[in-house]
């Protein structure tokens, strides 16, 4: 154990089970103290379940019946109140950029890594989110707060489900122990999977130090396990670089194209794997507006949809800038992040191009998405439901397109562009009824809206979480059309214009 300071022996998780059958290879504990503090999670008080994610407890190989064995008690597990033997917990030490302003040393403030189990499909990491108190928690109390975990938990799955690389989310648990925030809440936490919880951060941290040898250590660690096809290469850590440029940008793209904003896009909220991570004051477009701020702490609108790829660019110049001493030529590192703006704009083109039905690629099929693009933001069309509409539009001449029309103010520019989309979609043959079909399977029917999630909240904070598990059903199929659930892909109701999300959680 490091010399930082831990929390209470008296108040940690007292006791160890039988671990089930699982095996755990902790590989990220073999980095050694400079790495992270070893410390047991803070107990909380009369736990109970909210939701769990069937689908990746699969992902972890655990039995269907995990939450109600008695030898096992997950319930405590998962509440930070018991280990399984194996488990290895632990924060990490990283540094980062908020805001784009230095941050210096940051860290696993409220989070503690469980270990690491060796599943069927690779080696997945578990962290407890809201944990209590790590000696990176600053001035925080290391509690997460039921709402922020719930949104966290179904964001985490609806990602997952939308094909967009991400966190997992194991399961959400809730104690009446009292967190205080802008007002006094309840705690709950969060259980995170994923092949790694490396981030951006991390390399920082060791370069801002000057410690050399802990960042060789940390990017060796990270090719040999998470990018061995980088080793081959005459320089390993620019490809590395290069590797994680790829992913990021891909993954921003995939963002765009669902009207997802992360909200809090700092160094450390990036992970090495091009994974979504840290789920915080994230949000679903509804009416399509570029410079909309999720994040009502960002009073500059750093973090604003139109400007999030943007930001990845500038975050992945600061792992360049920590990589450097490993790279060794500035040239080397400037020339891995170059593909970062063919990659998405490549990726992005692709996705449009998909939503908006197209097989083939055409020059002036740019101009076709831009001038829609436009068009919906000029009439703050909602961005869901217009992609969703679309798959329906009959490209007759003089078809009744009349649902996806009325999501438009400006009538007669969606007329002059209909009548463009229809042409094109002749030119290339299209079958609306075959076209419809692959639409769907790429423009979602069901996404987390902001009031969706607050609905949930809501009835959660009277105790009953029957609608955060209903919400998680709804979202482990975005695509269907789920015709028995309609009031989930309807139009927001007008309160929820009100809805503002905050880093605080």
């Amino acid at each position: 154990m490091s010399a930082s300071a831990t929390a209470s022996p008296r108040l940690s998780a007292q006791f160890e089970l039988a671990s089930p059958d699982l095996a755990w290879t902790n590989r990220f504990a073999t980095l050694g103290n400079e790495f992270f503090t070893e410390l047991r999670p803070v107990a909380v008080p009369k736990p109970s379940w909210v939701a769990t994610s069937a689908d990746c407890a699969a992902l972890l190989g655990l039995r269907e019946d995990w939450t109600e064995r008695e030898d096992w008690q997950a319930l405590q597990v998962f509440s930070g109140n018991a280990l399984w033997n194996g488990m290895q917990p632990l924060a990490s030490v990283y540094s980062g950029h908020q805001f784009g302003v230095w941050a210096g040393q940051l860290g696993d403030g409220r989070a503690l890594w469980l270990g690491e189990l060796n599943t069927p499909g690779g080696p997945l990491e578990l962290q407890l989110k809201g944990s209590g108190l790590t000696p990176y928690s600053r001035m925080g109390d290391g509690r997460a707060v039921l709402r922020s975990s719930i949104r966290e938990f179904l964001c985490s799955e609806a990602m997952h489900a939308l094909g967009v690389p991400t966190t997992r989310a194991l399961c959400v648990t809730a104690s009446p122990l009292p967190v205080r925030r802008e007002e006094v809440e309840t705690a709950a936490l969060v259980t995170r999977v994923a092949p790694s919880f490396i981030r951006f951060g991390h390399f920082e941290h060791f370069a801002s130090r000057n410690q050399t040898a802990a960042l060789r250590r940390i990017a060796d660690f990270t090719l040999d396990n998470y990018y061995p096809e980088c080793r081959a290469e005459a320089q390993p850590y620019a490809a590395l670089l290069e590797a994680v440029t790829r992913r990021t940008a891909s993954m921003v793209a995939d963002w765009q194209a669902l009207g997802f904003c992360h909200g809090v896009m700092n160094t450390d909220n990036m992970s090495i794997l091009g994974l979504t991570i840290d789920y915080g004051p994230f949000g679903f477009l509804d009416g399509f507006d570029p410079g909309h701020i999720c994040n009502h702490s960002d009073d500059q609108g750093r973090y604003a949809y139109a400007r999030q790829p943007s930001v990845a660019l500038w975050n992945l110049h600061a792992l360049g800038q920590a990589l450097l001493p490993l790279i060794g030529e500035p040239e080397a590192a400037l020339a891995a992040l170059d593909p970062f703006r063919s990659v998405f704009s490549q990726a992005m083109l692709a996705r449009l191009s998909a939503k908006l039905g197209l097989h083939t690629t055409q020059e002036p099929d740019n101009r076709l998405i831009d001038d829609f693009m436009t068009l919906m933001a000029q009439d703050r069309s909602d961005f869901t439901i217009v992609f969703r509409r679309l798959a329906s539009f009959n490209t007759d001449v003089g078809a009744n397109n009349d649902a996806l029309r009325d999501a438009f103010i400006d009538r007669p520019a969606f007329d002059a562009w209909a009548r463009r989309y229809a042409e094109r979609l002749r030119q290339e043959g299209s079958i609306d009824a075959e076209r419809a079909l692959r639409m769907n399977r790429v423009n979602p029917r069901f996404v987390l809206r902001n009031h969706l999630a607050e609905a949930a909240i809501a009835q959660a904070r009277d105790g009953d979480f029957s609608e955060v598990r209903r919400l998680l059903e709804i979202l482990r199929r975005p695509f269907d059309e789920q015709e028995e659930n309609p009031q989930y892909a309807a139009y927001p109701p007008a309160w929820a214009q009100g809805i503002e999300v905050s880093c605080s959680s």
